[in-house]
């Protein structure tokens, strides 16, 4: 039988925060049995923080260079950020906009219970602006489509096993701007998904 307790959900962001919108208003409409319980974010001016704020949910945030200005290292950092997810108990992270590479001490504590949403099929356009990266390999006649993932958090770059993917193709003569406006709006579904079928909630 299907849990009715709500999962407890930490979120990683560092922008906007319209992924993490998407995660609120599928709590709402009780597509997802859950709660968001901690956004934390590695840029303190990060509107993903506002959104959660304005919804009363816990937040955290602090950068590397606060970090360095104590005297601290990037293992510092990874400490800090796992012992606060930790502290919040999630039965998943939801990495949605983050954009540093997760230490160690963050891999073996969450193993298994971490994903990352990354706008690009398994494989292909790794790491940083990977919407811009197929725009440019489909003018150059290299692709007709991309797509976004949903992947569990491993120590290679964007390159854990799928949890749920999308397909996006790349409309002939189309400006960047409007395939990273279909991108945003396939991630928003994707990301769902990935999170209903991480925590076993049905798809039907």
């Amino acid at each position: 039988m299907e849990s009715t307790k709500p999962a407890r959900l930490v979120v990683l962001a560092a922008g906007h925060g319209s992924n993490l919108q998407a995660i609120f208003h599928a709590i709402a409409a009780r597509q997802l049995i859950a709660e968001v319980v901690l956004v934390v974010s590695h840029r303190p001016d990060a509107h993903a923080l506002e959104r959660a704020r304005a919804l009363g949910v816990a937040t955290a945030a602090r950068t590397l260079a606060d970090v360095r200005a104590e005297g601290g290292t990037r293992a510092d950092f990874d400490v800090w950020l796992t012992a606060t997810v930790a502290a919040a108990q999630p039965d998943l992270v939801v990495c949605a906009g983050w954009m540093l590479i997760l230490g160690e001490p963050f891999l073996s504590t969450f193993a298994g219970r971490a994903l990352n949403l990354h706008p690009a099929l398994p494989g292909a356009f790794i790491g940083k602006d990977a919407i811009g990266q197929a725009w440019q390999a489909a003018q150059r006649g290299e692709i007709r489509e991309t797509g976004v993932m949903v992947h569990e958090v491993v120590a290679e770059l964007d390159a854990g096993a799928p949890v749920a993917v999308a397909r996006v193709p790349v409309l002939a003569g189309e400006p960047q701007a409007a395939l990273e406006a279909r991108m945003h709006a396939a991630e928003h579904e994707v990301l769902i998904a990935a999170i209903r079928k991480k925590l076993g909630q049905s798809t039907s």
